[in-house]
């Protein structure tokens, strides 16, 4: 039941957040789904606790959703807004501090206290390989890049490459290469 209330209060975040914006990105099809779908995946891989791990997917970015802050502080700023939202349900001290951990470390596996934030993390950056079309809409449109900028694109898959724990970049290699290949080569 905790899933299904945290999932239809992130769609009713989102689809407000789609009728204000200017460009109606619609972040739960575009980049959340696929956030919740890989972080599952690691979290049978890992042992992970796939319930702090799918309800954490689910709010990693509800900073953004929910326009407040700005990008650069959204993983702190969505902590708190996760904090008050599990708290409204009543969650369990423990894991409550478990999911808004996830949230708060969401922006790259470095940061990483526990296996659950290590499947949150390196999953937010491998669902940018899943909807790559997302990807270069934000490159093209709120990143204001040009055809000319070829090589900051592929810096920026790189770099989110990078980013991932030794363990997922290990088990994504073969993946990325294909994209990077079929993408860039």
């Amino acid at each position: 039941m905790l899933i299904k209330n945290i999932k239809d209060e992130v769609l009713d975040l989102n689809e407000k957040y789609k009728k204000s914006a200017e460009d109606g990105y619609d972040f739960w099809e575009n980049h959340v789904k696929h956030v919740v779908k890989e972080s599952l995946l690691l979290a049978e891989k890992y042992g992970a606790d796939k319930e702090i791990v799918e309800i954490a997917a689910m709010l990693h970015d509800i900073a953004l959703m929910s326009n407040v802050g700005t990008k650069a502080d959204h993983n702190v700023n969505g902590a708190k807004i996760a904090e008050e939202i599990l708290s409204k349900y009543n969650v369990e001290k423990s894991k409550k501090e478990r999911i808004v951990g996830c949230v708060l470390h969401h922006r790259a596996s470095k940061y990483a206290e526990n296996i659950e934030e290590l499947c949150v993390a390196d999953a937010d950056i491998i669902a940018h390989f899943d909807n790559i079309p997302m990807i270069f809409f934000k490159s093209f449109t709120w990143g204001k890049m040009t055809l000319n900028d070829k090589d900051k694109l592929i810096q920026g898959f790189q770099n989110d490459y990078e980013d991932l724990s030794e363990r997922s970049k290990k088990e994504f290699k073969p993946r990325y290469e294909n994209i990077m290949q079929v993408l860039f080569k």
